[in-house]
């Protein structure tokens, strides 16, 4: 089975051809080299997808005849990404949301003091 074609079966890619387009900027591995869309998968590889900032690890366990229900997917596919990745992803989702929300409008006046005087402290502690 092709590896554009196993990604959206085993459900990392809602469609086809964003799997396809994925494998040409060169973001999927197979068993450490580049893979192009059409490269075939075959049972016991270990494929590399990076993805949302996250580079997933996982092994072929089995190929499956079309695209399988989410509770089906670890039949398919064994996942040897670490918990680190995901736990990097969430700490970085989590400091974009700190300081403020998304969609609250220019910064206040007090607002833009408090970012000045931040900036200030940084550059005499170079």
């Amino acid at each position: 089975m092709r590896i554009d074609k196993y990604l959206w079966c085993v459900r990392y890619f809602k469609t086809r051809s964003l799997a396809t387009t994925a494998c040409n900027k060169g973001q999927v591995k197979i068993n450490g080299s580049v893979a192009k869309a059409s490269k075939e998968v075959i049972i016991t590889d270990k494929i590399t997808l990076r993805k949302d900032q996250i580079d997933y690890e996982f092994k072929v366990n089995d190929i499956p005849k079309s695209r399988v229900g989410a509770k089906l997917v670890d039949i398919y596919r064994t996942d040897l990404t670490p918990k680190e990745a995901f736990e990097a992803r969430e700490m970085q989702r989590l400091s974009q949301d700190y300081y403020r929300k998304k969609g609250s409008g220019r910064p206040t006046k007090k607002d833009r003091r408090d970012i000045d005087d931040f900036y200030e402290d940084s550059e005499d502690a170079w």
